[in-house]
């Protein structure tokens, strides 16, 4: 192995371990309360969108998690469960994936809730819809949290970041605002 790998192999693991610390640190801090955990939804079949005849109240018609997708749901699940984070109210949008993804990240049926619809597929409501979250995001205290399933489109659009499939971005409301507290990988 010549210097520039072995140089890049040293940073990658000692920033790993501070990866991990720092997920740690924030899970212990969700055990507080007063958190929203913003979950993408897991892996669908890659290369897919959702077919022309998408209808909301037809999984049939939609784009659904893949077998590795359901995996990544549970994962995230163990991880919270693991570490005692409760949510006291798991929201979702009407899509069968980010349904899917709650039920099995925090194993009971989620609610759904039209204002976490894809973006995407209705870019018009992006005013309305972030809105209607962040005035959600605005009532959560301790020793509450939580948990919203949502789309790519909507976490971007709520905190500037696009997240990996079933990815956490912990965000609270800060002065009036969303506020983005960390994130939390599926891994």
């Amino acid at each position: 192995m010549n210097m520039p790998h072995k140089l890049l192999a040293l940073l990658l693991g000692l920033c790993l371990p501070l990866a991990a610390f720092a997920d740690e640190a924030l899970l212990a801090k969700l055990k507080e309360g007063g958190y929203v955990l913003l979950l993408r939804h897991a892996a669908t079949e890659p290369g897919q969108g959702d077919p022309a005849n998408f209808f909301i109240g037809d999984c049939k018609t939609q784009r659904n998690l893949s077998e590795a997708g359901r995996e990544e749901a549970r994962r995230v699940g163990r991880k919270l469960k693991w570490r005692a984070v409760q949510v006291s109210e798991v929201r979702a949008s009407q899509w069968c994936r980010t349904l899917d993804t709650a039920e099995l990240a925090f194993g009971f049926p989620p609610i759904p809730w039209e204002m976490l619809n894809s973006l995407h597929k209705d870019p018009d409501r992006e005013t309305e819809r972030t809105h209607a979250v962040t005035e959600l995001i605005k009532t959560v205290r301790p020793p509450q949290n939580l948990a919203l399933v949502t789309h790519n489109f909507n976490i971007r659009a709520l905190t500037g970041i696009s997240p990996s499939t079933a990815e956490i971005i912990v965000v609270r409301a800060e002065g009036g605002k969303v506020k983005v507290v960390g994130r939390i990988a599926a891994q």
